[in-house]
């Protein structure tokens, strides 16, 4: 059967109830080419890499960084974004010419934003101000517009309101995170990280250790390792202002903060409902100093940038390994590249920014420095 582009099929806008047969076979064509052009992205796309970090003074414990910064887009969030929109086309709710919506801090944004463009359709991403310019501008670049609000509590419904008013589609990843992504398999990041271990010294993972922005990725790595029964157990590290962690230690899912998270990308004002606390084995709240000095660290002995939220997990890894040599065990522990720092470097990056938002980073830096180079507590 001859593929027609997309711009050749016709516009669809009305609710697919009461639709004729022709525009039932219109909406079917579309969206098998949408299909197609998605599932080439993915065939283009390699696997990211499983880095080993050298610690050479934690005899017994190795350490693995999944680098999903290497994405097209730069985040882990390409992998929620193409499940996304999988989802919303095979729903039939993603369909030609509508107008997406999502509330978005930046990484999800840049990546629905380039999704929406490979589809042709127009994206908008609702955030806060202070997002960093950098996250904006990768928005902008693959065809996004930016909607701004001042409270991180009124992006929900101000993504809602702007769908309807632009007769659009609200994507809401806070609410089918959990639910878009295959956590059997089909080369999710969990399957992707045993893959990537096998061979290695220790390639079951003691733990996995990772934030949480939606909850979508901590359920799924949670639900998978429980299908393969596997021993690895998972950490989620939230970060201070985040209502996760109280959540999660009082079973409360009505808990909400004010102002909420610092740590762009992770933690949350509410509880998100892709939040899945029964598939999490242990949290830990690290303070946004630590989590800042962390990246650092961690930026300064790969020899590249990486983002906030990268140092929030690594500080949790870090405190986990401790533990481990502190009772005499070995094993191998994994956590994520998530974004990359290049989009922090007019804040996280920047010691103006730092010291005007009240961080003191040197004492939290020299700590893990000590640690990463003669083991012993942190």
């Amino acid at each position: 059967m001859k593929i027609e582009p997309l711009s050749a099929v016709p516009s669809l806008t009305s609710p697919a109830a009461g639709a004729t047969p022709s525009e039932r076979d219109a909406r079917r064509i579309w969206a098998d080419q949408a299909l197609r052009i998605l599932e080439r992205d993915a065939r283009r796309s390699a696997d990211t890499h499983l880095l080993p970090f050298e610690a050479h003074r934690l005899g017994g414990i190795d350490i693995y960084l999944k680098d999903e910064s290497s994405h097209p887009t730069g985040s882990l969030k390409h992998r929620l974004a193409r499940s996304l929109f999988l989802f919303g086309v095979c729903n039939g709710q993603i369909r030609e010419g509508i107008t997406l919506v999502e509330a978005s801090s930046g990484s999800t944004a840049v990546s629905e934003a380039y999704f929406a463009r490979l589809l042709g359709l127009p994206f908008y991403a609702v955030m806060t101000r202070t997002t960093s310019p950098e996250k904006i501008a990768d928005i902008e670049r693959e065809g996004g517009r930016c909607h701004f609000v001042d409270d991180s509590s009124a992006v929900y419904a101000e993504a809602a309101a702007l769908a309807e008013r632009l007769g659009g589609l609200y994507v809401d990843q806070f609410t089918n995170a959990e639910r878009v992504t295959d956590w059997r398999g089909n080369n999710n990041i969990a399957e992707s990280i045993f893959q990537q271990m096998q061979g290695e010294p220790r390639s079951i993972p003691t733990w996995i250790v990772m934030g949480a922005g939606t909850g979508g990725t901590s359920a799924t790595i949670g639900r998978y390792l429980r299908y393969r029964h596997h021993a690895t157990r998972l950490c989620v590290a939230d970060p201070e202002g985040s209502v996760f962690y109280d959540a999660f230690r009082t079973g409360d899912r009505s808990l909400t903060s004010c102002p909420g998270s610092r740590i762009e990308g992770i933690g949350r004002p509410r509880v998100e409902p892709s939040f899945i606390p029964e598939v999490i084995d242990h949290m830990i709240r690290v303070p946004d100093a630590a989590s800042i000095a962390a990246m650092r660290v961690l930026a300064r002995r790969l020899g590249r940038k990486v983002g906030p939220s990268t140092g929030t997990a690594f500080h949790a890894l870090c405190m986990l390994a401790a533990e481990m040599m502190g009772r005499g065990e070995t094993g191998s522990l994994v956590t994520l590249i998530c974004d990359r720092g290049e989009r922090y470097l007019r804040s996280y990056y920047d010691d103006a920014w730092v010291a005007a938002q009240g961080f003191e980073l040197g004492s939290h830096e020299a700590r893990m420095e000590t640690f990463l180079d003669q083991g012993g507590p942190f």
